[in-house]
């Protein structure tokens, strides 16, 4: 038996939003206040993605609140509001979720002095007061860290804890919603719970997976069309730094033992191999981005392991009843 896949995926990243079938970015959403504690309008927010020098802007309304919506997964970012009279507050490292949007106040101070004011914080993706339900993030540094022996999407979401396994989540993972950059990516005919079941490879290699989120219950109406879970992709992009990362993997029958205490056992002959590389960075610097993957995996194994019977053998071990003349006789009629 020989299997190949070959896959590449090139993406190019720019400063705009775009809509789509699924949840795809993140976003910011927060108060600004004075010094008293009372609401500003007027104020200039912006977000800055510090890997790109991408820039969001925002201003506050009559009641003090912004948001900006349709920002780029991960981090980190740096938050910044701005009016005249008052001293700058920002607040820095704030990493995103996917389909989440972050509470980030900002409390100005005034102008007495020429002054900013830096608040270095975290941002929780679990406690937020606009989730939508429960929800799991996988983000790049966990799919960068987690083991995997085979590099699919199964490996990395039992971080849900509503996993059972694998792409189940309490029901058949046939009814979960896949998506990839907000486009479905289930598997229609209905063999095996995901694409590449069948053939046992990732259709996407995790190297080109910014994150992934899984939503148990989502009361979002963005999201739906299923009744598991919705298992949302969003691929990664180019940054305005230039990175470049290769991996090989290889396994064979020679790295496979044939026995057990007194039992001698057969693997075959057969060979693994899977090799890729990645590469992304800027085509103009703070404005547009590529990220290029690709990856190549074949195998040769055999069919099965089991033997024809030569005539009169005992059916036991991997010999077979099926003779091996018939074999032949078929071998030689398809012939």
């Amino acid at each position: 038996m020989y299997r190949l896949t070959l896959g590449a995926i090139l993406s190019l990243g720019v400063a705009t939003g775009a809509a789509a079938q699924g949840v795809t970015t993140s976003g910011i959403a927060g108060l600004v206040k004075d010094p008293q504690g009372l609401a500003v309008p007027g104020v200039t927010v912006t977000a800055t993605h510090e890997p790109s020098g991408t820039i969001y802007l925002a201003v506050t309304q009559a009641d003090g609140r912004y948001s900006i919506p349709n920002l780029r997964v991960g981090g980190p970012y740096t938050v910044l509001a701005e009016l005249s009279g008052f001293q700058p507050a920002s607040r820095a490292n704030l990493m995103l979720a996917l389909g989440v949007t972050a509470d980030v106040d900002l409390s100005l101070g005034m102008a007495a002095a020429s002054e900013t004011i830096t608040v270095t914080a975290t941002a929780d993706p679990v406690f937020s007061s606009t989730r939508t339900g429960a929800a799991t993030s996988v983000t790049r540094q966990n799919l960068e860290t987690l083991p995997t022996h085979d590099g699919r999407l199964s490996s990395f979401v039992r971080l849900t804890p509503q996993s059972s396994g694998g792409l189940s989540f309490g029901q058949d993972n046939r009814l979960n919603n896949i998506t990839v950059d907000g486009s479905y990516f289930n598997n229609s005919f209905g063999l095996g719970g995901a694409p590449g079941d069948r053939t046992g490879v990732a259709p996407i290699s995790v190297d080109a997976i910014e994150q992934v989120q899984v939503n148990i219950a989502p009361y979002d109406v963005r999201q739906g069309n299923f009744i598991g879970a919705g298992v949302n992709t969003v691929t990664r992009s180019g940054t305005n730094r230039f990175t470049a990362e290769g991996q090989y993997k290889f396994r064979s029958d020679a790295l496979v033992g044939s026995k057990s205490g007194d039992n001698e056992f057969d693997p075959g002959t057969f060979e693994y191999k899977n090799y890729g590389f990645s590469s992304g960075g800027p085509i103009l610097r703070n404005r547009a981005f590529y990220f290029l993957n690709f990856e190549d995996e074949a195998e040769t194994a055999p069919g099965t392991t089991w033997r024809a019977n030569n005539g009169g053998e005992p059916v036991t071990g991997q010999t077979t009843r099926v003779l091996a003349s018939d074999l032949d006789a078929l071998s030689s009629y398809l012939s």
